[in-house]
């Protein structure tokens, strides 16, 4: 591809995590064809979102239930059965055989820079190449934008500061006092391997909540009701997993045994040397790591976003994916559909919302794949 070279196409999707994919299967299956019609765009070099970037010890056992993309079992992609195979290895393996089963060519690495207006199109630039399109179905999740909230004297700590993205393996840590900072699901599993091999501390905000019982499609469903009653009235999402709660696993029990779950309050303040809380008590450390979360990776859509006060999205349609502002817009992987419990869904009400929109709108549809503007 030529880079002064435009190419135009009716729905360009974003991202090909299983929110993307989901919806460039429903595009698809509403008759529409990759290039003219539709484009996929991703910014890994490979097939499997952000799932090939997590750590070697997150295995199917210790993630939410990876739930399927429409058309195809993520279990019979499954060359190794059991509760021990590397997450990082088996979505990513997934996601690959999904897009050579219903032809969904993905054009890769492209990392989408900026989104901007133009004669009613929007206008969709990468690093190499350039498109248009008349609507969009933005689907980059969260992974490339990592939380780390400001505290006063983080600029003085001598120790790392790291965040989960940058987990690789506990035997890093070895030596060292951790600080761990968190209350989710990544927080636990990552002070429960770091444990194991050094001293670690641990800090919350909140109380963490343990649920009793199985996560089930019920449980599933009520966690995505509460984030979508959010956006719906443009606040800014809270995540799935923060309304499900923490399952009271064996593996939470032996933490409990261990005296790994002792936790503290937040800090008030960081230290050359650690962190200090309100009433002068302070705690030495090596790293503090941060499990504090995502945000969603929306910044190439500054220039076409419209935002609320509270720097949250008003979203509207069925299952709140269309931005209600600019309904040309659809974000998937977004709000209540930021997991794999809502993306398939997402997909495809975004797919076919969206479809229908610009349909009825009175716009220019011709497209040409590869015509120059």
């Amino acid at each position: 591809m030529i880079k002064n070279i435009r190419y135009k196409t009716k729905i360009a999707v974003i991202g090909a995590g299983q929110a993307g994919l989901s919806a460039a299967y429903h595009l698809k299956k509403l008759g529409l064809k990759i290039g003219p019609d539709f484009i996929i765009l991703d910014e890994a070099s490979a097939p499997g979102g952000a799932w090939q970037f997590r750590w070697d010890s997150l295995t199917l056992s210790t993630v939410n239930k990876i739930h399927d993309l429409p058309g195809m079992s993520f279990e019979e992609t499954l060359s190794t059965k059991g509760a021990e195979v590397q997450a990082n290895t088996a979505v990513p393996h997934y996601f690959k055989l999904y897009e050579e089963k219903f032809g969904l060519q993905v054009y890769r690495p492209a990392k989408v820079e900026k989104v901007y207006m133009y004669q009613d199109r929007f206008h969709i630039d990468t690093a190499k190449t350039l498109f248009s399109a008349l609507g969009i179905i933005n689907a980059t999740g969260t992974w490339e934008n990592p939380y780390i909230p400001t505290y006063p004297g983080a600029e003085l700590f001598q120790g790392e500061q790291l965040h989960t993205k940058d987990f690789k393996t506990a035997e890093y840590f070895r030596g060292k006092h951790v600080i761990v900072v968190g209350a989710g699901i990544s927080a636990i599993q990552l002070l429960d391997q770091i444990s194991k091999v050094t001293t670690t501390t641990w800090v919350t905000r909140r109380p963490p909540l343990f649920r009793e019982g199985p996560f089930d499609d019920m449980a599933g469903h009520n966690a995505v009701a509460m984030v979508e009653e959010r956006v719906r009235l443009g606040l800014s999402p809270l995540s799935v997993v923060s309304v499900t709660g923490l399952p009271y696993s064996t593996e939470i029990q032996e933490m409990e045994k261990r005296g790994v779950l002792q936790r503290f309050p937040m800090f008030q303040e960081i230290t050359e040397k650690g962190i200090k809380w309100a009433d002068g008590t302070e705690q030495k450390g090596d790293v503090i790591l941060w499990n504090t979360g995502f945000k969603s990776s929306l910044s190439h859509l500054d220039a076409v976003l419209p935002k609320e006060k509270q720097d949250g999205i008003q979203m509207a349609g069925r299952l709140a994916t269309m931005v209600a502002k600019e309904p040309r817009i659809h974000l998937v992987g977004y709000g209540p559909s930021a997991s794999t419990i809502g993306a398939n869904r997402a997909g495809s009400a975004a797919a076919r919302e969206l479809l229908k929109m610009l349909s009825a709108a009175d716009l220019n549809t011709n497209t040409f794949s590869g015509s120059q503007l």
